[in-house]
């Protein structure tokens, strides 16, 4: 059985807003790119069955975003182990997964760094490795959750590379 795996990088934070970094929200660019991620996600079916999040304020906030362009409400676990968290934390959570299609919402360089562990190939974009704001990779998974290792890459994208949803 195929699953599908959706590693998200939160969108633009906003620095001048004078909060510590757990509390910082997202910046005007940021609200802006996050529906642009969810539109995407709805344009491919990848609609997510099973979300887990970071507590900081721009993942949460970046999943508001995403939400807001799909349909139902999927089971989200907002998890303070998932803020700034490194590639095993990730997978370990990841590892508990019962969903079809999971979408984690984390941070750099762990989000990145997994997303780069878990490919079979590395996307064909020089972006892949900085892994930006807002940077989004789909992989195929044949694996159970509780053995997950690897994944076919399906997609990488960045906002700036989506449209405005209509």
């Amino acid at each position: 059985m195929s699953r599908t795996l959706i590693l998200i990088r939160h969108c633009k934070s906003d620095w001048s807003a004078n909060q510590s970094d757990h509390a910082r929200p997202l910046n005007p660019r940021g609200r802006r790119a996050a529906p642009r991620l969810g539109a995407f996600l709805m344009g491919e079916a990848l609609i997510p069955d099973q979300v887990f999040c970071s507590d900081a304020l721009r993942t949460r906030e970046t999943w508001a975003g995403i939400a807001a362009e799909l349909p139902g409400n999927p089971p989200t676990t907002v998890d303070r182990a998932l803020y700034l968290a490194e590639p095993a934390a990730i997978l370990s959570t990841l590892r508990t997964s019962t969903g079809e299609i999971v979408a984690v919402i984390g941070h750099n360089p762990g989000i990145g760094e997994l997303a780069s562990q878990l490919a079979e190939t590395p996307a064909h974009d020089e972006r892949f490795g900085m892994y930006p704001t807002g940077a989004t990779t789909v992989l195929r998974v044949s694996q159970p959750w509780a053995e997950l290792s690897t994944g076919i890459l399906t997609h990488f994208t960045t906002p700036r590379d989506l449209p405005d949803p209509a």
